[in-house]
């Protein structure tokens, strides 16, 4: 029955993924390029989840936030990358209906998640701050798991609500999707009858779930800078905003490239800055999460070094 009545919702069944199909020349350089940027952001990022794990001094709320973090961005980057890496070598480039929305669906959730993740981090970072002598109080164990819980739960809650959404748009036109991804806006452009309840929903849930956590990221950051200005020594000011940059620096990274894609006007965006935008936050900026924070931290150099000694 439920088979039935997907087939009812839309006359295409499968999609095409245009991705990076007019440089063919440079197609297998293209696949080394980004097959090497898929390997070192896996490497990066679970050696920083096993250096959290492994080491008890990063036992701390920081860390652990910063190892979920990690993790996030290994789901996050593998649910693009071997779809992009097999588009540089294979001449199907066709996506079926259903594995298009579960690709969607898994990319909206962990997209959603990092934006609240990012938000915790910066609480983190404000109490640690602004609060100094309740943070330890404040951010124990189990808070940090509600914490870390209540944002996987919520990301993929609404990603479920704008995903489902999906299939009660009408799809009998061209199919083929200008992205290397299967992407909510291009999808929305290639509905042939418009739902306004549906796009009503998806376009409200992906809003509220960027705009609330960056409003929350920038206010605590306010604070912090305001609570940082009042330090009396340079020193003490300096040791407050280093605690701080690294996650201001990813949080840059993250946003950044969400802003200029969204707010500026979709006619103004060529198909190849488009793309390219989306892969800065789809497959660039896991890479340097890790690489930021292990350059910039005494701690995760320490428990680095501790790591590769142990195994000489």
């Amino acid at each position: 029955m439920g088979h039935m009545q997907w087939k009812n919702q839309t006359s295409i069944t499968k999609f095409i993924l245009l991705g990076f199909r007019n440089l063919n020349e440079v197609q297998i350089l293209l696949f080394v390029l980004f097959l090497v940027i898929y390997i070192v952001t896996l490497a990066g990022n679970l050696l920083m989840v096993m250096l959290v794990v492994a080491d008890r001094q990063l036992h701390t709320p920081m860390y652990f936030f910063l190892g979920n973090l990690s993790f996030l961005d290994t789901c996050y980057t593998s649910v693009i990358a071997p779809r992009l890496l097999s588009g540089f070598l294979a001449e199907d480039r066709t996506m079926s209906f259903g594995d298009c929305i579960t690709q969607l669906f898994f990319f909206s959730a962990l997209a959603c998640i990092e934006c609240f993740l990012l938000a915790v981090m910066a609480y983190d970072r404000y109490l640690a701050v602004c609060k100094p002598f309740s943070y330890n109080v404040i951010m124990n164990l189990r808070f940090c798991l509600q914490l870390v819980s209540a944002s996987w739960i919520t990301g993929f809650s609404v990603s479920a609500l704008a995903v489902g959404m999906v299939p009660q748009l009408s799809f009998c036109g061209p199919n083929e999707i200008n992205n290397f991804f299967c992407d909510m806006e291009e999808l929305l452009k290639l509905s042939c009858k418009k739902n306004p309840l549906a796009e009503m929903i998806i376009l409200v849930s992906c809003s509220l779930v960027s705009l609330v956590p960056f409003l929350f990221i920038v206010m605590s950051y306010i604070l912090i800078l305001s609570a940082t200005l009042q330090i009396a020594s340079s020193a003490g000011r300096q040791k407050a905003f280093s605690t701080c940059a690294s996650h201001l620096l990813v949080v840059s990274l993250y946003y950044g490239t969400i802003v200029i894609m969204y707010v500026s006007p979709s006619a103004e965006q060529s198909p190849a800055f488009h793309k390219a935008l989306s892969i800065m936050y789809t497959v660039v900026t896991p890479m340097f999460n890790p690489i930021i924070y292990s350059l910039r931290n005494k701690e995760v150099k320490r428990a680095f070094r501790k790591v590769m000694l142990q195994n000489l």
